[in-house]
């Protein structure tokens, strides 16, 4: 039977993207623990790294690169591919999922240095073609998540399509048109919610002011300034080789789903493909504010209640096209993603001079997997506190 007609997983990747649109924002943000100092060790760091990928529903594979200045450091365990054993690695492809949001983000933020945006610009003046009913949205509040656009990935009609054919093409300009008929859900700026359709009309944005598609503005604009070189928005199901492989871990033994669906229906949302080296790099650049002005940073970081889906490390608090996350080892700035086969973190200090990604090969959320979840979250609090420990 075909991978995308597998029974079991359609079912699976509706109630997973229906779930992970419902918001970060219900998700836990617990106060980080006090800690001893042993557990921030970075042996300790790595036997938790193992212990994650020897867990019941633990990922085949886990990957953590930490960078402190010039200095780096690879953790790892499990594999890049079960059918192999080869070892996985931080040039390994892999899917970022929603940590695509940070890249519209950083698109969006760019070209309000450039003058070409505003963050107070409206769906209304630069989208007329979008509903009369969202007209008064803000660029600033699609980005913090507190718009109050109807989520298109919620839509009924877009997950029959998506269960029907993982791999449909969709056209992801048209997405948010599963919505079109719907109101607001509540006034833009009162609450947060996290939603797939934010990013959606950001990218959106972005190309009305420019003429120019949003894959090249990524391009021009984020992978070339911070040498990103291997990073891309695809429309297809296909993965960039070499890559790690992602499982549904639930199936004995786990399936390989690392092409289960296409990157059309998620597009700026979370279709980007990058390794954990170039995620690395561009979150360092990204969390310092390389990539806009000073006011613009200013106005990221105007935080609000909300957490990333699934929730990052430590209390968790929703800025402009990124996430705060205060561990009891400091603060850190980022993102995370889940999709099938895939969960993700990257974070830096706000100079941009420490950062961390973390990388897993299946998909953990609080909707399917809490107890995991907590585990994931300590890990990453302890990978924060080993990078603040580096020298």
């Amino acid at each position: 039977m075909p991978l995308q007609h597998h029974p079991r997983l359609r079912l699976c990747l509706v109630t997973v993207l229906a779930a992970a649109s419902i918001g970060g924002g219900t998700l836990p943000t617990a106060a980080a623990a006090p800690g001893d100092g042993s557990r921030d060790h970075p042996d300790q760091l790595q036997r938790q790294v193992d212990q994650l990928v020897a867990a019941p529903g633990g990922p085949p594979g886990v990957v953590v690169l930490l960078q402190s200045g010039d200095k780096r450091r690879v953790l790892r365990a499990g594999v890049a591919d079960l059918a192999t054993g080869r070892p996985i690695g931080p040039r390994d492809h892999t899917r970022i999922a929603s940590a695509s949001k940070a890249y519209s983000g950083a698109v969006a933020l760019r070209l309000v240095q450039h003058g070409a945006l505003d963050l107070d610009d409206t769906i209304g003046a630069r989208l007329p073609q979008l509903p009369r009913a969202w007209a008064k949205v803000k660029l600033r509040q699609l980005l913090q998540h507190t718009s109050g656009l109807p989520d298109y990935s919620r839509d009924p009609e877009f997950l029959r399509l998506l269960a029907a054919d993982p791999r449909r093409h969709f056209d992801s300009r048209r997405l948010l048109h599963f919505v079109r008929d719907k109101r607001l859900l509540f006034r833009p700026g009162s609450q947060y919610r996290y939603s797939n359709s934010d990013n959606i009309a950001v990218a959106l944005m972005a190309e009305a002011v420019t003429g120019e598609r949003y894959e090249t503005l990524l391009r021009k604009i984020v992978y070339r300034p911070l040498g990103l070189h291997d990073t891309s928005l695809p429309q297809g199901y296909e993965m960039v080789r070499p890559f790690m492989h992602g499982y549904d871990v639930s199936e004995v033994p786990p399936l390989d789903v690392s092409e289960l669906i296409g990157t059309s229906g998620v597009w700026a949302s979370g279709g980007i493909i990058s390794t954990p080296h170039d995620m690395n790099g561009f979150i360092r650049g990204y969390a310092s504010g390389a990539l806009t002005s000073p006011a613009a940073l200013s106005a990221q970081r105007r935080w609000v209640d909300g957490a990333s889906e699934p929730a990052g490390p430590g209390r968790n608090k929703a800025g402009l096209g990124i996430f705060r996350y205060a561990t009891r080892c400091g603060v850190v700035l980022g993102h995370t993603g889940n999709t099938p086969g895939y969960t993700q973190l990257l974070a830096a200090t706000p100079d941009g001079r420490r950062s961390l990604t973390v990388s897993l090969t299946t998909q953990v959320n609080q909707t399917m997997a809490p107890d995991l979840l907590r585990k994931v979250r300590a890990m990453e609090e302890s990978a924060v506190c080993a990078l603040q420990r580096m020298r």
